[in-house]
């Protein structure tokens, strides 16, 4: 049976970075690698979701997070991790 992969999209757009998104980055790799999860996450970046005014954005499988901080992220890695 193969592993669960949860696909995990950053924006690396200009206004997300600026607000933020390097260091949520960071703290999502973070996360994949303490939590051993490097099997079952699919983590990349993207240049724009259109969602600038609300940034920084992060998307998981087909849902947006938006106003996403390094601190919030691992409450939201964390829920989405336990509801597989």
């Amino acid at each position: 049976m193969s592993e669960v992969k949860v696909d995990i999209t950053i924006c690396l757009g200009s206004a997300c970075f600026a607000r933020g998104n390097n260091h949520t980055r960071k703290a999502i790799e973070d996360y994949i690698r303490e939590n051993g999860l490097s099997g079952k996450i699919i983590f990349r970046g993207a240049r724009c979701f259109d969602h600038c005014q609300n940034g920084p954005v992060l998307k998981i499988n087909d849902d947006f997070y938006e106003h996403v901080t390094e601190n919030s992220v691992v409450e939201i890695l964390d829920k989405v991790m336990a509801g597989l």
